[in-house]
């Protein structure tokens, strides 16, 4: 499998002692002044803290809506994430916990198209339903089902949320799965503890897209979307990701699913998946 670190193509794998060719990059989109300012901030701290391993990042569609689906480790991780989705030339809209939109931060977020979530209000449809905008606008959507930070003690993606799978029946946007891997070295969220090193390395697997042909069809025919046809949909997109996670860590992931927490917690930061 090909691999790289951001600076060269996804088909080149570096033989012991080569140097990394350059990197055939893609044409970079047009940033308004927020996306400027967050860029400006975004890059020069992850190519300190993060030493970035894409892989297959060509998969992210160069054009059209995309709904990015990512497993959490890290409070950290939209900073990679964002990067990556910027190296594959285009711009990532993250959905976000709503209080950190607030001050100067929030304007700069706003600005920047981030989608503020306001889980567990009767707004919380609001964050759905521009997403589904974003997406329909052929935009890149990035998504984490779990809505906070694994509580899996190993780590592995624990019980989802099925926000994701309203956005990806309700869309026809490319449904593309992130696998994610390292930046829990950085900020331990199970520890609560920091770590501040420099060159983490963190491992990003971009998979095929996922293909729900049969699961939207349904909905076109127009069943109900039930709580099974959520899950349904939901699990084989995080089943992909869990895969992918075990082809990065050379594991099998487990059978059992760590359970979500059953009450918000300080770890629902960026990121969250909207609602359940």
């Amino acid at each position: 499998m090909a691999v790289h670190t951001g600076r060269v193509s996804p088909d080149v794998v570096r033989s012991p002692g080569e140097q990394w060719p350059r990197r055939r990059w893609r044409p970079r989109p047009r940033l308004n002044w927020a996306l400027r300012m967050s860029l400006a901030v975004v890059w020069p701290v992850s190519a300190l803290v993060y030493d970035l391993r894409l892989r297959h990042a060509d998969r992210i569609p160069a054009r059209g809506g995309v709904l990015l689906v990512a497993n959490h480790v890290s409070v950290l991780d939209p900073l990679a994430c964002a990067m990556l989705v910027y190296d594959a030339g285009r711009v990532p809209r993250f959905l976000a916990k709503d209080s950190v939109f607030t001050g100067l931060a929030g304007t700069i977020l706003r600005a920047a198209g981030q989608i503020p979530v306001h889980r567990g209000t009767v707004a919380a449809q609001s964050s759905m339903g521009a997403a589904e905008r974003a997406l329909a606008a052929g935009e890149v959507v990035v998504i984490y089902p779990e809505g906070s930070v694994t509580r899996d003690p190993d780590w592995w993606p624990m019980q989802p949320r099925t926000g994701v799978a309203r956005l990806a029946l309700a869309t026809d946007a490319v449904v593309v799965p992130l696998a994610q891997w390292g930046p829990q070295r950085v900020h331990d969220y199970h520890a609560k503890q920091f770590h501040p090193r420099l060159r983490t390395r963190a491992e990003y697997l971009v998979g095929e897209p996922v293909d729900l042909a049969d699961l939207r069809a349904r909905v076109q025919e127009g069943r109900p979307v039930t709580t099974e046809l959520l899950r349904e949909t939901t699990d084989r997109l995080m089943g992909r990701v869990r895969d992918q996670l075990g082809e990065i860590r050379g594991e099998t992931p487990p059978v059992a699913v760590h359970p979500r927490p059953a009450r918000r917690t300080p770890g629902d930061l960026p990121g969250a998946a909207g609602v359940a």
